[in-house]
């Protein structure tokens, strides 16, 4: 395990969640020591959405996101501290035994201009090429559901993400789906 993103006494490690987990409710499910540490921008990548063929997401309903290397942009996020006993749970929520997700070791840039190295996550499996996230006619297997955007856009607001950023993520063409009836439950109590 990469010794970077672990504190000095090795109980605890950093997270740069860019999708769903930037939302507190949604990290607290899985690893209820997240403790949010500030928002901060993964320069040289880009937020992408991709559903390999034959993989569709059966809770999410939709692609998942994922970070594309790409000079010309940013990715925003929240930072958390998480005890390293919940680590396993992480990847577990991040399908790395089943190979979806591999996790990266990343320097991130905290809104205070403080560097930060941290654990991430990026699909195994990444889309080849760069489209339009708000052109309605991009392929299906690159538009998330709409709860997924929806999760994604609290998490975005509670950290207070730039503007130009929120307007980025509200544009985000959708499949105009829901999550799986257990998941609606869990994050909102409901069907949404």
């Amino acid at each position: 395990m990469p010794e970077e993103y672990v504190s000095s006494n090795r109980s605890k490690f950093l997270y740069f969640a860019y999708g769903s987990n930037m939302w507190t409710k949604r990290i607290h499910m899985r690893n209820p020591s997240a403790v949010r540490k500030g928002s901060a921008q993964l320069k040289g990548y880009r937020l992408d959405f991709y559903q390999p063929v034959g993989e569709p997401s059966p809770v999410w309903n939709g692609s998942r996101a994922t970070v594309v290397e790409d000079e010309n942009y940013t990715v925003w996020g929240a930072v958390y501290e998480i005890d390293l006993k919940h680590l396993p749970s992480l990847d577990a929520q991040e399908g790395v035994n089943s190979k979806r997700y591999v996790p990266i070791t990343k320097e991130i840039v905290t809104s205070d201009e403080e560097v930060l190295t941290c654990r991430s996550y990026q699909l195994t499996e990444q889309p080849t090429n760069a489209v339009n996230l708000s052109d309605p006619t991009i392929p299906l297997e690159r538009k998330p559901s709409k709860t997924y955007i929806d999760v994604i856009m609290l998490g975005a607001e509670e950290n207070q993400l730039p503007e130009e950023y929120l307007g980025f993520l509200k544009r985000i063409v959708h499949n105009g789906r829901l999550a799986s009836a257990k998941l609606l439950e869990e994050l909102f109590g409901k069907n949404q």
